[in-house]
């Protein structure tokens, strides 16, 4: 079993540390970030609709949404695989 917290806890901290460390490299190798940001999407190149200029205020909101969100998606993904796993 599951607990729910603790898997929604560990899943948002992975999150923002992901998105600090993907944010660092996009401040210090532009080229590196748009390689891999677009490689995601099989080298479209999404990469150019994100604005060049650095905002903090953009980057707390995006930050907080974004854990906030894989906070409330891993508790339930932890209340699904207990609910299934019974």
């Amino acid at each position: 079993m599951l607990n729910k917290v603790a898997f929604a806890n560990s899943l948002a901290i992975l999150i923002a540390v992901s998105y600090v460390i993907v944010h660092a490299v996009r401040l210090v190798s532009p080229p590196i970030f748009e390689f891999l940001f677009n490689a995601q999407f099989l080298g479209a190149k999404v990469a150019s609709l994100i604005p060049r200029e650095f905002s903090w205020s953009h980057f707390i909101g995006t930050l907080v949404t974004v854990v906030i969100s894989g906070w409330i998606f891993g508790y339930f993904w932890a209340w699904l695989y207990n609910l299934l796993a019974k």
